[in-house]
C-alpha cells in the first residue's frame, strides 16, 4: 500500500477544508471495509486519507416526525439494533442487515455503502425505492441529491471535488406503506449479489397508490426503473398488476456475464426477485394500512 497522509477532523466544515486540497488525491473514511482493501490492492490511490467517524452530524441518527436521518458515518448494527427504526422502516432493514457479516457492519456505514457506488451495492436499490435524499456539504454550501441520482458510474459517484455527504433521510412512511429488499446470492453470507430487488408499494384498499422499484447487480450503476413502479400506480394489487411491473423491470435491466452468472440468466432473476419484493412489500403495506 502507497504512503498516506491521515486526518481526522471534527467538524464537516474542517473535512471540507481538508477535502479541498489542491492537487492532492483525498478521500474520505466512513467504515473503511471497501476504501481500505481498495488501497491495499491498488484500485484507489490516496495522499490524504480523511477519517469522518468523529464529525457529529455524520453521526446522527435520528427518527421524528420529519422521517429518518442517518448519518453517512453510522455503522449499520446501530440502524438495525434500533426498535423503532426496524418497525418503521423493515425494508431497510433488509438490507441493512446483509451487507458484509457481523464484523463488518460493526464498522461499515449505509452512507460508505452508498459512496462507494458499486453497482452491486445492497443499501441502494432500497433507498432509492424508498425516496431517500442525500444531503451534501461542499465548498458551495449544502445540498441536496435524490439518492437515485447519487451513483453515476462504476465507483464513482456525484461529489464533486471538496463534497462530502453528510447524512441520508427518509420520509416518515405513510398509512398502507410497504417495502422490501431481496437480493440473490450463490452462497448464504458474504456474497455480492447475482441481482437485487428493492420494492416500496403504497396501498389505498386494493389498489397501488405509489410504488418504486430499483434494483442492483443489473446495470452500471444502482438501477431505478422509474416505469416499473408507476405502472403500478391506480392497478389493483393483483397477480396480474406485479407481473407487469416485474416484466417492465426485467426488460430494463442491462447485466453483464461474469463468474455470478451470465446475463440471461441475471435478466431472468430480475422478473423474479421483482416479483418477490413487490409481494413482500405488499404483505408489510397490508400491516400498516
Amino acid at each position: 500500500m502507497k504512503w498516506f497522509d491521515y486526518e481526522c477532523p471534527r467538524t464537516v466544515e474542517a473535512a471540507v477544508g481538508l477535502l479541498s486540497a489542491p492537487g492532492r488525491k483525498v478521500r474520505a473514511l466512513a467504515g473503511g471495509t471497501d476504501l481500505l482493501v481498495q488501497l491495499r490492492a491498488g484500485r484507489r490511490e490516496a495522499d490524504l486519507v480523511v477519517d469522518i467517524k468523529e464529525i457529529g452530524e455524520l453521526n446522527e441518527l435520528r427518527l421524528d416526525s420529519s422521517g429518518l436521518t442517518i448519518g453517512a458515518a453510522v455503522p449499520c448494527y446501530r440502524i438495525y439494533n434500533d426498535p423503532a427504526i426496524c418497525r418503521a422502516y423493515p425494508g431497510l432493514i433488509d438490507a441493512v442487515s446483509l451487507i458484509g457479516g457481523t464484523q463488518i457492519q460493526g464498522r461499515a456505514s449505509l452512507g460508505g455503502n452508498l459512496a462507494n457506488a458499486a453497482p452491486s451495492a445492497d443499501a441502494v436499490p432500497i433507498l432509492i425505492a424508498l425516496g431517500a435524499q442525500c444531503l451534501i456539504a461542499g465548498p458551495g454550501g449544502p445540498r441536496s441529491l435524490p439518492v437515485e441520482d447519487f451513483c453515476v458510474a462504476p465507483g464513482r459517484n456525484a461529489l464533486a471535488p471538496g463534497e462530502l455527504l453528510v447524512s441520508i433521510h427518509l420520509a416518515p412512511p405513510l398509512p398502507g406503506s410497504g417495502a422490501a429488499y431481496l437480493r440473490f446470492i450463490p452462497r448464504n453470507e458474504m456474497d455480492i449479489a447475482v441481482v437485487g430487488a428493492g420494492a416500496s408499494v403504497v396501498l389505498k384498499g386494493n389498489v397501488f397508490a405509489a410504488a418504486r422499484i430499483a434494483l442492483a447487480s443489473v446495470a452500471p450503476v444502482p438501477l431505478f426503473v422509474a416505469d416499473a413502479g408507476d405502472s403500478l400506480i391506480g392497478k389493483p394489487v393483483d397477480e396480474a398488476s406485479i407481473n407487469a411491473a416485474a416484466e417492465i423491470a426485467r426488460a430494463a435491466a442491462k447485466p453483464i456475464t461474469d463468474m455470478r452468472g451470465t446475463a440471461e440468466y441475471r435478466r431472468h432473476l430480475c422478473g423474479v426477485m421483482t416479483r418477490r419484493a413487490i409481494a413482500r412489500a405488499i404483505a408489510r403495506g397490508k400491516e400498516t394500512n
